[in-house]
């Protein structure tokens, strides 16, 4: 362990001290990385020349194209968060399967997939969908301990699909496009959204009264009426999809661009329900303020903490401890996942992706890892530091907004099966690599024993064994051309000459 000295675990001891003893995140980075760099240099363990480059690094960040896309991002889903679009899907869409058992919960698994390809935020998934659709799940019978599992789980699936934010930061730290990411994540999270509709299908077969469907009288009648506002829910939706994710996918915008547009979409969007106003104006670039001012503090904290502890072999050591795992590259994925769960217990994803991710991704490379793949499979396990019972955000969430009747243990208990879930996903994606890389443009395998460069009129062809004329003076001595007509023989000038008469 100390093959590289006693400062880089040091560091990484210290970093967990200050984030156990609860100061925030981004000054403790700050702090650990000044002091032991400072230290390093009075004790010989740190060159002076490292720190001297942490202001071009922090300049890198603030002028970073990239990292653009997140306020934009943050601000449509801000803007669709308070537009009413959750509500109009959730009404409809659970009116719509209201029949079947286990209708509600299908209705906020879908609901909660499309709010995360428009929205991009867990926060707005979960608070949204726990305040329209709980109520209801709870006057009708639902257990609930699967009402607020559903909601919870089915807000997280936002950190998975596209365009999320965790994607964004991802692909910035391993130096990946965010479209190879995008897409990427697109078989993992019709795969998420595939196995909580088969448990809620499982249930309804096995455990029928747990999801009972709606009365007649709660979910109306299905007409054409109800299909329709189904469907003013549901088109303009899909359209901001593309509008985000398709220009993006097709080269015709950068993430930033699509963010940009998809801000532009947002407003008309709520324009078109009559609640684009001020004040939800001012409430989005709010929070979009203090959503990006957290990630650009984070990950300057980050980065003096990961200059320092690099300047002090710490890569080296990280990569010491790694090769050393049994197993090959599927022992380094479980040890690194494994690691993961537990430390999403106590860090953010965005503090998860800015500290370990770096430190990780080398090593992941040299043994032959695709780093899009390998940054998904760190995506979907992330997510489930929104569902760690007791200190996931999305339960926080809920339990903001749920009733006093449905007490904090059962919140606990229905996240796990979920858990659950999301680790089975894990479990597919490193066992089934395919589910993430059979979306990403391949590059055409070439055989070079079969390449065969053709010459019009030179080869064996109709043309024999002719040298194309392209316009230039004749080549004599050329492959086909007439022979040169003999010179005369240059005399020798060692001999006397000789006179023929």
């Amino acid at each position: 362990m100390f093959e590289y000295g006693i400062m880089p675990p040091a560091m990484f001891l210290g970093m967990i001290i200050f984030m156990l003893y609860g100061f925030p995140v981004a000054f403790s980075l700050s702090a650990v990385g000044l002091f032991f760099g400072l230290l390093g240099i009075a004790t010989g363990h740190f060159e002076f020349a490292f720190l001297q480059a942490l202001p071009l690094r922090i300049f890198g960040i603030v002028s970073n194209d990239l990292l653009l896309a997140i306020p934009f991002f943050t601000f449509m889903g801000a803007i669709l968060e308070r537009c009413g679009l959750a509500e109009d899907l959730l009404e409809g869409t659970g009116k719509l399967f209201g029949a079947i058992p286990g209708g509600l919960a299908y209705a906020v698994i879908l609901v909660g997939a499309i709010l995360g390809a428009i929205t991009g935020t867990v926060a707005a998934s979960v608070i949204t969908m726990g305040v329209i659709s709980l109520p209801i799940m709870l006057k009708y019978g639902y257990s609930p301990r699967l009402a607020t599992g559903v909601i919870a789980a089915s807000g997280t699936i936002t950190q998975v699909i596209p365009p999320s934010l965790v994607l964004i930061v991802l692909a910035d730290q391993l130096g990946r496009s965010v479209g190879d990411m995008y897409l990427g994540a697109i078989g993992p999270s019709i795969l998420q959204v595939v196995i909580f509709m088969l448990f809620i299908l499982g249930l309804s077969i096995f455990r029928p009264k747990d999801v009972p469907p709606l009365p007649p009288e709660a979910r109306g009648e299905l007409n054409m009426a109800l299909v329709a506002r189904v469907l003013w829910g549901m088109i303009p939706s899909i359209v901001l999809i593309f509008l985000v994710l398709g220009t993006i996918f097709m080269g015709l915008a950068t993430p930033t661009e699509a963010g940009a547009l998809g801000v532009v979409g947002a407003m008309v969007l709520a324009a078109l329900h009559r609640r684009l106003t001020w004040d939800l104006v001012r409430q989005g670039m709010h929070s979009t303020m203090t959503i990006t001012s957290m990630v650009v503090f984070i990950l300057v904290g980050a980065t003096c903490f990961s200059l320092v502890f690099q300047g002090m072999d710490g890569g080296h050591w990280i990569e010491y401890l790694l090769s050393h795992v049994p197993g090959g590259a599927i022992g380094f994925l479980i040890f690194v996942n494994i690691f993961i769960f537990f430390l999403a217990f106590f860090l953010d994803f965005f503090e998860i992706a800015f500290i370990v991710l770096p430190l990780l991704a080398p090593i992941a490379q040299s043994l032959g890892i695709d780093l899009i793949w390998f940054g998904v499979l760190l995506c979907i396990n992330m997510q489930t530091s929104f569902m760690h019972p007791p200190f996931g955000f999305a339960l926080f969430y809920l339990r903001s907004i749920a009733p006093k009747t449905v007490k904090t243990k059962d919140i606990y208990l229905g996240a796990i099966p979920w858990l659950g879930m999301q680790l089975i996903l894990v479990a597919i994606v490193i066992f089934w690599p395919e589910s993430v890389t059979y979306w990403l443009d391949k590059a055409a395998d070439v055989d070079l024993n079969t390449i065969k460069i053709e010459i019009p009129g030179f080869g064996s062809g109709g043309g024999g064994n002719q040298m194309p004329n392209f316009g230039l003076p004749p080549m004599e001595g050329a492959p086909g051309q007439p022979a040169p007509p003999s010179q005369p023989a240059m005399p020798n000038f060692g001999e006397p000459p000789q006179i023929n008469p």
